[in-house]
């Protein structure tokens, strides 16, 4: 073991922090204008008596930061200033429950079921005002889509039927409690009213009670709340007519409906227009919005779908009733939200991850620094799967502080710090660009020619392109804060400590897995032997053509496995997916696991779940499901995705190097544990909890 005796920080080279060249990537993404010519999306907009700033609006999206009780939390506070602080338009507030606790979706929702409610929303609507935001709020009733196992009471609907395949049986309404709930929301409406909003909007779509009534797929009633177009609508007319009794003549009234619901035997566009017929005269705007609980990636769009994909269905509506319309859909680039706006498809447009990964989105377009969004990938984990599937608050996967920010960058360091990274995937690059925003002079070290780590290989992958905007972003941002990437360099222990660093983080990744079954090792990545780990894939993914039409074996179904399957059978490739546990997609979000059996469906791929690798061969593998006999599929390629193992040699040898020393290591991202994008931004940020630690960064 060797120790390095610090050198005082006078005595220290400055590595600086100009404007460095680009860290070379993998793959070259088209870079975004800084300035791009917005007129259309940054213009006012008038509605009775509501004036938007800019067209851009935030959607409802549910956050999990309310208190137990429904009331906003100082987190909800910070999180939407923030945003209107950045410049956007309209920010409708997440769906508020107005019927407690039969209307409640989700563990911490909002409430508006009772005056107590309306003293925090005003100060909620007060920060929003403060930073020339108008807001709204969503009104919702969940309907079917609440749980009983949360509400403590029987879920109601229109009908019996479930929200989802396979979710709560719902008990039908009867007159009088529809009668109830329509005063709910009148009184839901008015409170909104006394808490400052600028408008209110009903959710009328996304499976919860409006939507039950209105969906042929629900809606199975015979009594005048059913059958007909006019008698599905009935409640929604009854509930436009109280709101627009409880707001008055000012406010807007806004309506989301799911305007083409997407699935066999539900509303279509077509539908959807007849029955916005029935509902117009009350209906200030028209917020478009697509899909079902059933359907979720195409309601929480899936990360392949394109930039504004929906707003053809919101150019239907604005023709039709001359009625300005929101749209939403994967809206990232400015150019196209412009387009969306100046050739009428819609009069907002409508970013909701967007604007939780990036919250000064509307700002830095408006203030020529467009280039230096930070632009969401829609890879739904933080912000869907955390709040629909896991109970927990939102985060986001590529923005490790979504309350505050970039606050953080105005902390500074006290006296000179030197922070050296190994390793320039994700994680890495996000604590070398924290450290040198606040003041630290950082090095990151990366053995290969090319930054981005496995990620960087990953979007290779034509589904994973977003991702690569993503790792764009970070070498641009290493480069402004002046970071010192020497890529083709082996960080040895002796080299880091050449240095003199004050915190070490090791980021050195994760390698495939690759367990001692007969035949894997002496034939994965050989060439000539057709099988290959999920890192020969990635690096020669341009060449995955000569798999066209051929039969292929892919062992592993989590979240590797399935976008090498998602690959084959873009190229019509015959598939078997071999996969050990019960299930497939088990480490997958929500949203992504969807479209995976969507997917799967679709190219007819042969799925053995229950079944173990036993031994590989030339052409072949043999399997074994559960206790049964060992069978043997031949196959032209194999592809071994059994996950990856973290690189650990690395950081135990600084951590011997720097033992006895007040230099700090961290070991961070994959290499720590493997995980997900989120895992590793958030840890690569908490290199400000070390400089904290050594005393040496200011509050």
């Amino acid at each position: 073991m060797s120790l390095v005796t610090p050198m005082p920080p006078s005595a220290r080279t400055p590595i600086g922090r100009t404007t460095r060249p680009i860290a070379p990537l993998a793959v070259q993404v088209e870079r975004r204008d800084p300035a791009p010519a917005t007129p259309a999306l940054l213009s006012p907009l008038r509605v009775r008596g509501m004036t938007l700033r800019n067209r851009v609006v935030m959607p409802p999206m549910g956050t999990n930061f309310a208190l137990p009780d429904g009331t906003v939390s100082d987190t909800q506070l910070d999180y939407y200033e923030q945003r209107a602080r950045g410049g956007t338009g309209l920010i409708i507030v997440e769906n508020i429950c107005v019927t407690f606790p039969a209307g409640s979706n989700g563990t911490t929702q909002l409430r508006i079921d009772h005056d107590r409610y309306v003293p925090r929303l005003w100060e909620l609507t007060e920060r929003m005002h403060r930073h020339g935001s108008k807001a709204a709020i969503q009104l919702n009733h969940s309907g079917a889509s609440a749980n009983p196992r949360r509400t403590g009471t029987p879920a109601v609907s229109s009908s019996d039927q479930p929200s989802k395949p396979g979710g709560t049986i719902p008990v039908p309404l009867d007159v009088q409690e529809i009668a109830s709930i329509v005063q709910d929301f009148a009184d839901a409406a008015a409170r909104a009213r006394r808490a400052g909003f600028d408008a209110v909007e009903l959710h009328a779509g996304h499976s919860y009670l409006l939507s039950q009534f209105l969906s042929p797929l629900y809606n199975h009633r015979t009594d005048e709340y059913g059958g007909s177009l006019a008698g599905r609508a009935r409640l929604i007319r009854e509930v436009l007519a109280a709101v627009r009794g409880a707001v008055g003549e000012t406010i807007p009234v806004m309506l989301r409906i799911s305007a083409d619901e997407l699935v066999a035997g539900g509303n279509t566009i077509e539908d959807s227009l007849a029955i916005m017929e029935l509902l117009v005269d009350e209906v200030d705007i028209i917020d478009v919005s697509a899909g079902l609980a059933m359907n979720l990636q195409y309601q929480i769009d899936r990360m392949d779908l394109p930039d504004g994909w929906r707003s053809g269905m919101a150019r239907r509506f604005r023709e039709k009733f001359n009625l300005p319309t929101i749209t939403c859909g994967n809206v990232r680039d400015p150019l196209v939200a412009e387009r969306i706006v100046a050739e009428g498809d819609s009069d907002l447009v409508a970013m909701g991850r967007g604007l939780i990964a990036e919250p000064w989105w509307v700002r830095k377009v408006a203030e020529g620094r467009a280039d230096t969004i930070l632009e969401c990938v829609s890879c739904n984990i933080g912000c869907a799967d955390h709040r629909i599937r896991l109970d927990r608050p939102i985060r986001c996967s590529i923005n490790p502080d979504i309350v505050q920010h970039e606050a953080f960058m105005r902390r500074r360091v006290t006296s000179p710090t030197r922070v050296v990274v190994v390793g320039g995937g994700v994680g890495g690059l996000e604590a070398a660009c924290t450290a040198a925003e606040v003041g630290c002079d950082v090095v990151l070290f990366e053995s290969r020619d090319v930054v981005g780590g496995t990620v960087g290989e990953a979007v290779r992958l034509p589904a994973k392109r977003r991702i690569a905007i993503f790792l764009d972003y970070l070498v641009r941002r290493a480069a402004r804060a002046g970071v010192d990437v020497r890529t083709g360099t082996h960080a040895t222990p002796a080299l880091v400590a050449s240095l003199l660093p004050d915190v070490v983080v090791n980021a050195t990744g994760a390698a495939p897995l690759l367990p001692p079954i007969p035949g894997l090792r002496e034939r994965v990545d050989v060439p000539g032997s057709g099988v290959r780990s999920i890192t020969d894939v990635m690096a020669h993914a341009s060449e995955l053509e000569e798999l066209r039409g051929q039969h292929v074996v892919v062992v592993g179904a989590g979240a590797v496995g399935l976008d090498v399957v998602e690959v084959c059978t873009q190229l019509d490739a015959r598939v078997t997916l071999v996969e050990r546990l019960p299930a497939i997609a088990a480490d997958l979000d929500l949203i992504t696991a969807m479209q995976s059996h969507e997917m799967i469906e679709r190219h007819g791929v042969e799925v053995r779940t229950g079944t173990s690798l036993v031994e590989v061969g030339d052409g072949w593998v043999d399997v074994r499901t559960g206790d049964g006999p060992v069978e043997r599929i031949e196959s032209a390629t194999t592809f071994v995705c059994l996950g990856m193992r973290p690189n650990v040699e690395s950081y135990a040898a600084l951590s011997e190097h720097f033992a006895g020393t007040d230099v700090r290591v961290l070991d961070i991202g994959d290499s720590a544990g493997v995980g997900k994008i989120i895992d590793a931004t958030a840890a690569g940020r908490d290199v400000l909890l070390a400089l904290e630690t050594r005393g040496v960064l200011a509050p």
